[in-house]
């Protein structure tokens, strides 16, 4: 398996993407700095991976900028053509900016930066980030942002549920989905998407943090046994 994972100017979770993705599962990983203009110049790709950070120093507004970097419309392509594309936290941010996914990152509803462990509720276990869980499965992964709050239109939000593209959302430990647990005031508790062809998917947890004993958190590990699994079987 080969992982591209892109680097911008304020990155700074690229390095525990490439630790976990060889570490965790056994991946080739390949940086690709954001000013490049080819993906297939590295080789073939199993999956691409926008991680997390703060690229641009979030000015203007968080993605914004990094959205018209050089590399982002080759991953444009490489996506509409069917390509594998994981965005976490700012990377969440950058496919929604790009217009990968649908909808948009906001300002937490506390104007905070939320640094923390939090509760996902498993909707859907038709992705290649979920299929490892089970339907209704509540873990425990760190978040770690000031915008997000998932925001779209009512007719993007129908959209969603009706299409099963909703993945994640926050909850108690219960699982239940109160306004207590939607701590940065997500639509619906909105934690986490996919796209209608379910290649491109977005989060703003951190399964990355949560995927090793020695962070004494593992439930993050199951995404990349998802990610695993749906290789296997593609």
């Amino acid at each position: 398996m080969r992982v591209g994972v892109l680097v911008f100017p304020g990155s700074n979770c690229d390095d525990d993407i490439v630790h976990v993705s060889q570490a965790v599962m056994g991946a080739e990983v390949v940086k690709i700095w954001h000013k490049e203009t080819s993906l297939t110049a590295h080789g073939e790709f199993d999956l691409i991976v926008v991680p997390g950070g703060f690229s641009y120093g979030d000015y203007l507004r968080s993605g914004a900028i990094a959205r018209f970097s050089p590399i982002m419309q080759d991953v444009i392509n490489y996506a509409n053509n069917g390509g594998y594309v994981w965005g976490i936290c700012n990377g969440f941010q950058i496919l929604c900016e790009a217009g990968l996914l649908p909808g948009v990152l906001l300002p937490n509803q506390n104007q905070k930066f939320v640094c923390k462990n939090i509760y996902l509720k498993t909707k859907t276990t038709h992705s290649f980030v979920s299929s490892a869980l089970t339907q209704d499965a509540v873990i425990k992964i760190p978040v770690a942002h000031a915008d997000g709050r998932y925001h779209a239109t009512q007719d993007v939000l129908d959209d969603l549920v009706a299409n099963d593209q909703i993945l994640y959302t926050y909850c108690e430990a219960d699982g239940t989905e109160s306004p207590e647990a939607n701590f940065n005031g997500s639509a619906m508790n909105i934690a986490g998407i996919c796209n209608k062809a379910r290649n491109v998917v977005g989060m703003m947890p951190h399964p990355e943090r949560a995927s090793e004993s020695v962070l004494q958190n593992e439930d993050g590990k199951a995404m990349f046994d998802s990610l695993l699994e749906q290789m296997a079987t593609a």
